[in-house]
């Protein structure tokens, strides 16, 4: 196996990857020449070395390194599909996948990238494969998919040994099929994503089951009030 990933481990030293306890993003620190940030979550942080193009280096806060085995052991089982990121190995506080280039789906709505239905269609056979292969996947959303020539690759499966059905693909998926055409191909400001965003996750809590007819009212009202 290829370990020419491992180049960057000096320089990955340098960096520090630091968490709360309050489910915040991690806070990174300290600098290393050719070491560049490209992703922040509440566990980690994920990095590119130019010394090393290729590679992704996802480092781990202190308190969730006891995460890597468990999604080594994820990645492990998916190896062989194509729309995931490959797998290469691990240091003692990160993991180490192919580097994904493209826009994520929020890119796409906030540059006015128009999103094929194809991708749509490949996430759902990627989400088939990891049922199949004894996985549960979760935590698919807007950030967690990159549009590479029309097509879909998954990035993130770190909630794929957890149980239950978050329904955030799903919802996702009717949102495309409900109002995407209205807006296709046209940029659409932060902050109307954020609205979006706030107004699901207040409504998923109060009523643990989102009503989606509620839901699509208001997202109408606030799409034909932007589109004007």
């Amino acid at each position: 196996m290829n370990t020419d990933w491992k180049a960057a481990e000096e320089a990955l030293r340098r960096i520090g990857v630091n968490g709360s306890e309050d489910n915040e993003l991690v806070v990174i620190s300290g600098y290393a020449d050719g070491v560049r940030c490209i992703g922040i979550g509440t566990d980690a942080a994920v990095f590119t070395y130019d010394q090393t193009p290729g590679y992704a280096y996802k480092i781990f806060a202190p308190q969730a390194i006891s995460k890597i085995p468990v999604e080594a052991s994820v990645y492990d089982k998916l190896q062989g599909s194509p729309y995931f990121p490959v797998y290469y190995g691990h240091g003692a506080n990160y993991l180490v996948m192919s580097y994904e280039s493209g826009p994520t789906l929020q890119d796409c709505l906030l540059q006015g990238i128009e999103v094929p239905e194809q991708v749509i269609l490949d996430v759902e056979i990627a989400r088939e494969y990891v049922r199949s292969v004894g996985l549960n996947p979760r935590d698919i959303h807007l950030k967690n998919v990159i549009v590479q020539d029309g097509h879909a690759k998954v990035i993130d499966v770190s909630e794929y040994v957890q149980e239950g059905d978050d329904k955030r693909w799903d919802h996702l998926v009717w949102a495309y099929y409900q109002f995407y055409d209205r807006i296709a191909g046209r940029s659409i400001p932060s902050w109307v994503l954020d609205t979006i965003k706030n107004w699901y996750s207040r409504i998923d809590r109060i009523n643990n089951n989102l009503s989606l007819e509620d839901f699509a009212k208001r997202v109408g009202d606030l799409f034909s009030k932007y589109m004007k």
